[in-house]
């Protein structure tokens, strides 16, 4: 399919009352067209078996669409994973918000196979001054690495992610609440022991709060380790 191809298809798919809603979730994020994900989810998985390469090369990001549809691709592509992740490389600075972030990383679940390889290509990213760049960090981690034999390294890692952005705060702390439902010992120990700031730990704790795999006993324990913060700067959610 060429660029005016993938253009007609989005925008016959165009809702205007899901473009209004996606807009009000999406933050400083002013070409969203409104297509709704399993829509692109199809339409990426048609690309992965055409020619991918030319389209990837050529794709244009004129909308929020058009650049999740890239991140789609990627990772339902079926290639080498040395080439693989030349295209992730290119595609992850073009990242501005959570949804293309997130929908990226789920969907490269090539990641499993090949983790050790994956591993060290996301580590160029975890002290990256871009808070989406970090954001894949810990979400990639979340999705794919929270294994027995990487829990630790995770763990350590999300101890290392320092972006003041609100959205890799809350990525690592997304990651790390999703951790202590897979392995609770082990996370357990990393909450008595860490440099996460504040408003992350707390946010850690509070959606293990929120989580249905987590216990009920868990919780009461949990909810007396929360850290009391007065006189601090709040961190802001961005503007919707």
């Amino acid at each position: 399919m060429t660029n005016e191809q993938i253009r007609d298809f989005l925008e016959k798919h165009a809702e205007k009352q899901f473009k209004d809603f996606a807009s009000s979730l999406i933050p400083g994020t002013d070409s969203i067209l409104g297509v709704r994900l399993p829509v692109l989810r199809s339409l990426a998985k048609q690309l992965a078996k055409e020619d991918w390469r030319t389209y990837l090369k050529e794709a244009r990001d004129d909308s929020y669409e058009e650049i999740m549809l890239q991140g789609l691709v990627i990772g339902y592509v079926k290639a080498e994973m040395e080439e693989l992740l030349e295209y992730a490389a290119a595609f992850i600075p073009k990242i501005h918000d959570w949804s293309v972030n997130d929908g990226f990383c789920s969907t490269f679940k090539i990641a499993r196979k090949h983790r050790a390889e994956v591993w060290d290509f996301l580590m160029q990213y975890r002290a990256s001054k871009s808070e989406f760049e970090q954001r894949v960090v810990a979400v990639m981690l979340m999705d794919h690495f929270l294994v027995p034999e990487y829990i630790d390294r995770v763990l350590a890692v999300y101890n290392s992610l320092k972006h003041e952005g609100y959205y890799c705060k809350m990525g690592v702390a997304w990651g790390i609440a999703t951790a202590y439902a897979k392995f609770p010992q082990e996370t357990q120990a990393f909450l008595l022991e860490n440099e996460l700031d504040d408003f992350t730990y707390n946010k850690a704790i509070q959606k293990m709060l929120e989580s249905y795999r987590v216990s009920a006993e868990d919780k009461e324990m949990l909810r007396g380790m929360k850290r009391k913060v007065t006189g601090r700067k709040n961190v802001a959610k961005p503007e919707q």
